[in-house]
């Protein structure tokens, strides 16, 4: 008896992909963006298939990013922006909540999200992986886009299973 392996599939043809934009330390995510849009084509996935929005910074970004995932019109999300540390703690604040609050739309909507929110002790850090977070979201986002669509699955069907359940 073999074992049944799902292989990765890099093949962004036909993808919907929507993207969200901190400008807080626009300089982050706007280049993560230009390396994603470059390897996302080289993917397959067409021009007219990616969304762009822009929130004021890492803290918003799970909110457009549900509201994206609510549409129903995306197979995987991107999240980019940058969390630079300083002198108080609110960089802490703000990385954790960010990331458990992408992590939440992801299972809640069951839609893959690529977290591009760096999360760096300056600004030389956060330069040095601009361009390779970039890339990797793109891959991220097609691979795992792909992956969910190997496991259908519709959240109206769970979402009437659970109001069943409480009946």
């Amino acid at each position: 008896m073999a074992v049944d392996e799902i292989s990765q599939e890099l093949d962004g043809k036909g993808l919907r992909i929507g993207i969200v934009i901190a400008r807080f330390n626009a300089y982050a995510g706007e280049g993560e963006y230009e390396h994603c849009l470059t390897e996302l084509k080289r993917l397959g996935v067409a021009e007219e298939d990616i969304t762009v929005c822009h929130v004021p910074g890492a803290l918003e970004a799970p909110f457009a990013l549900q509201q994206l995932a609510m549409s129903g019109e995306y197979d995987a999300l991107i999240a980019f922006g940058a969390v630079i540390r300083g002198e108080t703690y609110h960089f802490d604040l703000v990385a954790n909540e960010s990331a458990a609050g992408i992590s939440r739309v992801a299972l809640d909507f069951n839609i893959p999200i690529a977290n591009g929110i760096l999360t760096t002790e300056d600004d030389e850090q956060c330069q040095d992986r601009i361009e390779g977070k970039g890339r990797d979201c793109a891959r991220v986002a097609v691979e795992m886009a792909n992956l969910a669509h190997e496991f259908p699955f519709e959240l109206e069907d769970e979402l009437e299973g659970e109001e069943g359940a409480q009946e």
